[in-house]
């Protein structure tokens, strides 16, 4: 099941186990049930003094195991294998099962802690999703320190008639007490914040109450944490307001074109990211939406960002690197079947449409290796680009042509995606060249039609193109005093990460200049 490099891995981290963990497996006469049976008597033999295993579970999902710390009442299953992306959480899991504390704020531990109700959390996950983690992390945490928190981690493609029934057509997805909770990437803070409805309240008064910034960066991408790297490398008191920290990049699957790193994911890209701005000791506050942006009533005064949950933050200096998000098509049925077979990360959601007609709608480099990637997965994949010739690398295209079961149509605008009231079940577009109208029968429709930038707080406050970016001068100047811009939010041309990193870094610099060349206004004592 584990290769002996694994192994060796594994049994080093176990070594952390402090505390006895009871798993208790329910098992059937399924190939996953014996793989299942393998790994958890692998874990067991590698820390037997430790980890006891028990294979008479009557849970009703099998194969399926429980991890529980011995002596308590906590409950967390796995049900079907925690394999691919999803070995770090099982991992994870065990170690915090076994005593070794979460990296994890304490004031967050707590707020776990003091959840009080009936908390039963079932979050659907496919081994390719790498945004599933985050969620499976986040709940087992959640089970692990509060009794009254159950998490069931549910591999979709092990239980596949269960995630029809459920029609789940996105992951994660997770269910509480049997309804919906919540779909896509969520952080622990992000899941406590929705059980504890004072939380947003007292987010926004601790806000309010700390001191100016001298560069306060909105938005945690590749730009923003550049900037707050630069910033922060001056010694000037510096915080970084973010919604996401690390931005798109958290949804991307591979990055090979980031110069002097080979090869890396997007998750791991952004921990790298979070993990040095931290090291500078910048003031992150994630989770956060700006909602408005208030220019300096005078020279060298101080700009204020209000944010969504009502708090206000104060800086001399302000850059904006609040980046972009995938372009919507903007047809009948993409809203209405969103998550419902509309998606638009295929690497997350491809897995659960396994042997079905998808389409992708996009000729680009997206589109492209969306369409590569699904051919390997789905029975067709159908790709729909508005241009009269696909946009993407000539390599890429070269691949996709030789896919037999792909269908490539171009000069063609989509028009409607089509269901039945619950799912999708087709795609209209209209051939540009003839105005003929087509429909395609499938189940399943991936957006991949570029970016647009997350502007629409900015809407006038400062100047805009016409395509919503903010307007940049070659040293990241906005038309407000104090206030700088950098990465996919700008009119900077070619959307990359190392461009936006370098922007970043650009930005900082400017508003330092800005700084040390406009004293702050003397405030006069009472």
């Amino acid at each position: 099941m584990l290769d002996e490099t694994l192994k060796t891995q594994l049994a080093a981290y176990l070594e952390r186990v402090t505390l006895p963990i009871d798993m208790v497996a329910t098992l059937d006469d399924s190939n996953t049930a014996a793989e299942m049976r393998d790994l958890l008597q692998t874990i067991q033999n590698l820390r037997s003094d430790k980890i006891t295993l028990q294979t008479h579970g009557t849970d009703a999902r099998k194969p399926s195991f429980t991890l529980q710390r011995a002596g308590t009442t906590t409950s967390l299953r796995f049900a079907g294998l925690p394999l691919g992306h999803e070995f770090t959480s099982l991992v994870l899991a065990l170690l915090w099962s076994g005593g070794h504390p979460p990296k994890v704020e304490p004031e967050v531990i707590e707020a776990i802690k003091a959840l009080d109700g009936d908390f039963n959390f079932e979050v659907y996950m496919s081994l390719s999703c790498h945004n599933c983690p985050d969620v499976v992390q986040a709940l087992s945490l959640m089970a692990i320190l509060n009794p009254k928190v159950k998490t069931t981690v549910i591999e979709g493609g092990a239980f596949q008639d269960e995630v029809t029934a459920r029609e789940i057509m996105a992951v994660p997805m997770v269910f509480l007490n049997g309804q919906v909770f919540g779909s896509g990437r969520m952080l622990v803070e992000e899941i406590v914040a929705k059980l504890d409805t004072g939380a947003a309240s007292r987010d926004a008064a601790k806000l309010s109450a700390k001191d100016p910034y001298e560069v306060l960066i909105v938005g945690g991408g590749p730009a923003g944490a550049a900037a707050a790297v630069y910033a922060a490398r001056k010694g000037i008191r510096t915080g970084v307001v973010a919604e996401r920290f690390g931005g798109q990049t958290n949804d991307t699957m591979a990055i090979e074109n980031y110069i002097s790193v080979l090869e890396t994911d997007g998750p791991k890209f952004a921990a790298a990211l979070e993990a040095q701005v931290r090291h500078y000791a910048v003031e992150i506050m994630n989770l956060q939406r700006a909602d408005k942006l208030i220019p300096a009533t005078e020279p060298g005064g101080l700009v204020q960002i209000q944010l969504a949950n009502g708090g206000v933050l104060k800086s001399r200096s302000v850059i904006l690197s609040t980046g972009a998000r995938w372009r919507n098509v903007n047809v009948p049925g993409e809203d209405q079947y969103r998550n419902k077979g509309v998606a638009y990360c295929p690497h997350c959601d491809g897995p659960l449409f396994k042997g079905k007609r998808v389409s992708v709608i996009g000729g680009g480099n997206s589109g492209v290796e969306a369409a590569i990637d699904l051919a390997g997965i789905v029975a067709h994949v159908t790709l729909v680009e508005f241009a009269d010739q696909l946009k993407a690398d000539a390599v890429l295209v070269t691949k996709l042509k030789s896919l037999n079961n792909v269908s490539i149509h171009t000069h063609a605008q989509t028009t409607e995606i089509t269901g039945d009231g619950q799912k999708v079940n087709g795609l209209s577009y209209r051939d540009r060249a003839t105005g003929e109208m087509h429909h395609v029968a499938l189940e399943g429709v991936f957006v991949q039609i570029g970016l647009v930038p997350n502007t629409e707080w900015l809407k006038g406050t400062l100047e805009l193109s016409k395509y919503g970016e903010i307007v940049v001068d070659a040293k990241g100047h906005t038309n407000l005093p104090g206030v700088f811009a950098a990465g996919d939010v700008t009119t900077v041309p070619y959307k990359q990460i190392v461009i936006a990193a370098g922007d970043g870094a650009k930005a900082a610099l400017s508003a330092f200049d800005y700084l040390i060349r406009t004293p702050a206004p003397v405030v006069m004592p009472r």
